[in-house]
């Protein structure tokens, strides 16, 4: 059964990317997509299975070399189960969303291939993914990891007539070639280090490495301490964490189904995946966990300052991507990886109806993106209003302290302020503080959105505004189950991510190292303002933005021109793109043209063609006097070469 889920999106791919023409494009859709559906529907089959040790299923023998032996083999435990759902699941949605919303694209005219293509991307990006996923070794996870940026690359420019879609593909791309070089460095330095990479190898080896010192800039360093450090690195990358961000928001140039799989529950989660997986390394490695706890919770910061003044409908959305992943990384930077796996899992559900859900509302607008040109649309398009209603509660964390009774991201967001409290350092103290403020500033621009969309008066085109609509049943489907994970995944899961049967739960999967780490268990006993603090940032954001986008409508401009510095640095986004242009892009640029001019024009096409224009015709006009065409020249020649062949003899001779 896991054989059938990971190859069916491959067959899938392969049959519409290559052979639609002879099945035809409507059948390729629907092929991709059926595949698809039966791969989400095995992945839950296998989910409520018990593997409470890691069991291997071997594919074949990949590769052989000297000391090197790797298979390509499925690795099953509850990480695996827990990625499998949350893939094909996310995925089998999204293909049956994109049938509707692809059906009448305006970004092409008669080009007859590109459903099947964007259908075949898909499938292909799930394929690595479930590669990525379900390895065994790093080698298989590389290849999965590399396979999922080059299905983003094809994804994100899918609109490929647009410069600014191959413009965000490219920066997709590079940017995250920085982190991969990371991780591929990390890959080389436990190979080097364990003689494996394979996992039941490594993770024997995690205690050994913590003993094991290196030089590294002319210092001493534990071994472990270097590799993880390159392990996150590549998951800052893939995930978008502070510094390595930067692509997240320009993605949204693809598809709003592409921002809907890539960038609300699979790609950008492959990261979080990445630190749990390796926990057996990243338990004995506090250095590079004080890291990844700053950088999640710097993050979770930085991204929500940036979504409160946000317009385009899309980039909010991704901006609050960028701040859940790094409550998840900030959650597996105080060792409680379970508690990360949780927020990665509830947060797959509302926050991919929430990409889906703007698609419809961008579908009704006819694909007017700019919120300043909504308002008044829940009585057009009730049911997409009522989706993101939901994904808006879920995403805000609504739910009543104390109790059971809440949406998915009460329990999952409130467990990793807790844990980050809990952790009672001075990082999880910082982590705590920047995690309660982001939750405040979730809730204000998550009901923004809904506020400056859904309610006041419309605005912008009025003919757009008249016209809206609601999304067709394929569309809306979607949401519904989407919609029903938002609300019962936090409450359903809590007892297995965070509560009493955690451990069992997991398992092996996970590694706590119980001398050290007992997070999870102190999460449970922090004092009641702790617990209370999320819900009071929840309310006082959420009564801030209806003030601002309800009641008071005029108090966001007054603010705007008051503090236009602040205004225009949260807008441009800290200011981070100019920063790398200064720093990378236009140094590059500089090295580019001086080695185009200098190099290529003066030394290649001057030197190497001065030569040809100029020694070589002189050389030519020698040679050819020579060939005079009379005979006694040759003969001459003949008996000057002659004679000199026997003075070379004699003399050679003499001195022999």
């Amino acid at each position: 059964m896991p054989s059938i889920i990971l190859f069916a999106p491959l067959i899938g791919a392969l049959i519409a990317g290559f052979g639609w023409r002879v099945i035809g494009e409507k059948n390729a859709q629907w092929l991709t997509t059926g595949l698809l559906v039966l791969a989400a529907l095995l992945s839950w089959i296998v989910f409520f299975r018990s593997y409470p040790e890691a069991e291997t299923i071997t594919i074949l023998r990949w590769v052989e070399s000297g000391t090197l032996s790797v298979d390509w083999a499925i690795r099953m435990d509850r990480l695996t189960q827990i990625m499998l759902v949350v893939v094909t699941t996310v995925s089998a949605l999204v293909h049956v969303y994109s049938l509707g919303y692809m059906e009448n694209d305006p970004q092409w005219g008669e080009d007859e291939s590109y459903k099947a293509r964007f259908f075949a991307y898909l499938s292909f990006f799930t394929f690595a993914m479930l590669m990525l996923v379900t390895s065994d070794n790093l080698l298989q996870m590389f290849f999965g990891w590399e396979g999922v940026g080059v299905a983003s690359y094809l994804l994100i420019g899918f609109y490929y007539k647009k410069p600014s879609a191959n413009a965000a593909a490219i920066k997709a791309f590079v940017v995250n070639r920085v982190g991969d070089f990371g991780f591929i460095l990390g890959i080389f330095g436990i190979f080097y280090m364990t003689d494996s990479i394979n996992f039941d190898v490594i993770f024997q080896e995690g205690h050994n490495l913590a003993a094991v010192k290196m030089n590294f800039l002319g210092m001493e360093f534990a071994a472990i301490e270097i590799i993880t450090l390159l392990l996150f690195i590549g998951a800052m990358g893939k995930s978008a964490q502070l510094f390595l961000h930067t692509w997240l928001p320009d993605a949204m140039e693809g598809p709003t189904p592409v921002s809907a799989l890539i960038h609300a529950a699979t790609m950008v989660t492959a990261g979080v995946f990445l630190v749990a997986r390796m926990s057996p390394l990243f338990e004995y490695a506090p250095g590079t966990l004080i890291f990844v706890t700053i950088i999640g919770a710097t993050t979770a910061f930085v991204a929500a300052t940036i979504g409160l003044v946000q317009n385009d409908i899309k980039r909010v959305i991704a901006y609050s991507t960028m701040s859940q992943l790094g409550y998840m990384f900030a959650a597996a930077g105080v060792g409680v990886y379970q508690v990360a796996m949780f927020h990665l899992f509830t947060h797959a559900f509302f926050k991919a109806m929430l990409f889906l859900g703007a698609g419809s509302v961008i579908t009704a607008m006819h694909h007017e993106q700019d919120m300043r040109n909504y308002g008044a649309l829940r009585k057009k398009i009730p049911y997409t209003f009522w989706a993101m209603m939901i994904g808006t509660l879920a995403i805000t964390g609504v739910g009543i302290p104390f109790t059971f009774v809440g949406f998915a991201g009460f329990f999952s967001k409130d467990a990793i302020i807790e844990s980050t409290f809990a952790a009672g350092t001075g990082v999880g103290q910082y982590a705590f503080w920047m995690l309660v403020i982001a939750a405040a500033m979730t809730a204000f621009y998550s009901w923004r959105l809904m506020f400056m969309t859904f309610y006041g008066k419309p605005k912008g085109d009025k003919h757009t505004h008249e016209h809206a609509h609601e999304s067709p049943l394929v569309m809306l489907v979607p949401l519904g189950v989407l919609a029903i994970g938002a609300v019962l995944s936090g409450v359903l899961g809590y007892t297995y991510f965070f509560g009493e049967g955690v451990a069992e739960w997991f398992g092996t999967a996970v590694y706590n190292n119980h001398d050290t780490n007992t997070v999870i268990h102190d999460a449970h006993n922090v004092p009641t303002w702790v617990k209370l603090s999320p819900f009071v940032a929840m309310l006082l954001g959420s009564v801030t933005a209806w003030v601002f986008y309800v009641w008071k409508t005029d108090i966001p401009a007054i603010l705007a021109n008051r503090n236009k510095a602040l205004y225009q640095f949260l807008l441009n986004k800290w200011y981070f793109d100019e920063l790398y242009d200064i720093l990378f892009v236009k140094p590059a640029f500089k090295i580019g043209n001086f080695l185009w001019k200098k190099g290529d024009g003066t030394v290649i096409d001057g030197g190497l063609n001065g030569l040809a224009m100029g020694i070589i015709p002189w050389l030519t006009k020698i040679a050819g006097r020579w060939q005079s065409g009379y005979v006694f020249t040759y003969a001459l020649a003949m008996i000057l070469g002659v004679g000199g062949l026997l003075t070379w003899f004699m003399i050679t001779r003499g001195i022999n």
